[in-house]
């Protein structure tokens, strides 16, 4: 079962999706939301059945603030360890979405926290590595990571034993499926979109916009 928890982002920027996943003993969090949708998220998480102790793992595609600004609340009171790639953990170090970052205009930088809100006490260090081939099934979760940078140096895709494939940002799907224009390395990306479309994935999750399937991310041409 994989539920899609939609919150807002701030300033009207759209939407950032979380996904819950059941498992034997739990629950795993594939990213967590900005702090501007906590209370939102929170009243998602009770409405499955997430209560404080179910939560597992929570996986964080990447690091950008609205997409793990939660995590650290989620671990002290939930329990769930946090997984991410060490590539990525300077920007949770630093509060600092352009960190080791070519990509981000730095022209925008002073007012990334206004949009973004990412305290102190939202810093963590997360307890779990993330690599190519990462196995997460000793974790409890029968799936395996995928490095794909491009939208980050540290974005990962996970690839579940039923087929569901979670991207991160690397694609968004409003109308259609498309590469993220938001990129870190253009190159990176597209050679990130190579090694997707060779998964033997049904379903794909992006960060933003709707779920679509594979079938539909194949077709298209970037």
């Amino acid at each position: 079962m994989v539920a899609r928890i939609s919150l807002f982002l701030p300033f009207y920027l759209g939407h950032v999706n979380c996904y819950l996943i059941k498992t034997a003993d739990g629950f795993v969090l594939i990213d967590t939301g900005g702090t501007n949708q906590r209370q939102k998220l929170l009243r998602q998480l009770a409405s499955c059945q997430c209560s404080p102790g179910k939560l597992r793992l929570i996986i964080l595609t990447h690091g950008d603030f609205d997409h793990s600004g939660n995590a650290a609340y989620l671990r002290e009171h939930f329990g769930g360890r946090i997984a991410m790639s060490p590539l990525d953990q300077g920007m949770i170090e630093h509060r600092d979405l352009t960190y080791n970052r070519k990509g981000t205009p730095h022209f925008a930088k002073p007012f990334l926290p206004w949009i973004y809100v990412f305290g102190k006490s939202d810093q963590f260090i997360p307890d779990i590595p993330l690599y190519d081939g990462t196995d997460l099934t000793s974790e409890g979760f029968s799936a395996t990571v995928y490095s794909i940078p491009g939208h980050t140096k540290g974005s990962v895709a996970v690839l579940t034993i039923g087929g569901d494939l979670f991207c991160g940002d690397l694609l968004v799907c409003r109308n259609r499926v498309v590469m993220n224009t938001l990129l870190d390395d253009r190159e990176d990306a597209t050679a990130s979109i190579r090694k997707l479309r060779n998964l033997p994935a049904h379903m794909v999750y992006p960060g933003h916009g709707k779920p679509f399937p594979m079938n539909d991310f194949t077709k298209e041409h970037f």
